[in-house]
């Protein structure tokens, strides 16, 4: 049951009827996915719709999981496990997909079912010893930074063979693929050489580890461009739930902290 507060805050940012003008904007975001792939020859079902909900309230997700939605992504830790106890009476899928330090290993070690964000093999062996305590398995994206940025976390590309090569000294960390953070900008013949690098970089380390398929590239403003890349997993919240009330840099710090 939500409180007065809570439902006025959800109206305030979506409006009466949430639910109708989340799914107008999920079937747009679609239509320019199936664009994208008709662009590419590629069938609509090669790309998954990784739905971000970082900032969005519990209550919305419990509307989009009854409209079919079950799979959501989150950037920081305590968020997820705050919404994780919200909607313990469904059975949603979490994914990880912001930088994460080695002390919140044990959180995500718990429920996540993917984490798009490895780029430190000590975090990896964390990650390692607590699935083990969990008798759990994780699907991991290895993060990559293609655009040269300091502001960005991963793995320089000339690193990313080596260390695709240490992954399966954990067993309970099953690669999926790789994953960037793009140079953000509207130029998209500056955006795209960081997809296609990624592509590129995909295709080298398959041959290491051929578990390494996947793409996690493109969120709202260059998913389109993503897919002509190679994209399988674009992440999209912004297109979807509008603009955030917290400012990127509370999700995407501009110092890394190592």
């Amino acid at each position: 049951m939500q409180n007065d507060d809570a439902l006025a805050e959800e109206v305030q940012r979506f409006g009466p009827d949430p639910l109708s003008l989340l799914s107008r904007r999920i079937n747009t975001v679609d239509d320019k996915i199936v664009f994208a792939c008709q662009r590419s020859a590629r069938p609509r079902n090669s790309v998954r719709m990784l739905i971000i909900s970082k900032t969005v309230p519990s209550s919305i997700l419990r509307r989009l999981y009854h409209a079919g939605y079950t799979e959501f992504g989150e950037n920081k830790v305590q968020e997820a496990l705050e919404k994780r106890e919200e909607l313990a009476d469904l059975r949603v899928t979490w994914q990880m997909v912001g930088h994460l330090q080695k002390n919140k290993a044990k959180y995500i070690a718990r429920f996540a079912s993917e984490f798009h964000a490895l780029d430190d093999l000590s975090l990896a062996a964390e990650l390692q010893r607590r699935l083990d305590i969990e008798d759990r398995f994780l699907d991991i994206f290895v993060q990559v930074n293609t655009s040269g940025e300091a502001s960005k976390y991963g793995l320089p590309p000339d690193r990313v063979p080596e260390f695709v090569r240490s992954l399966p000294e954990f067993p309970r960390l099953r690669p999926r693929g790789l994953m960037t953070l793009a140079l953000h900008d509207t130029d998209m013949s500056k955006v795209r050489p960081c997809f296609r690098l990624l592509r590129e970089l995909r295709d080298a380390t398959a041959v290491i580890d051929p578990r390494v398929v996947e793409l996690s590239m493109g969120m709202s403003g260059d998913f389109d461009v993503a897919i002509e890349e190679g994209a399988t997993t674009i992440r999209i919240g912004q297109a979807i739930f509008g603009q955030r009330p917290t400012p990127d840099g509370f999700y995407w710090p501009r110092e890394p902290n190592r």
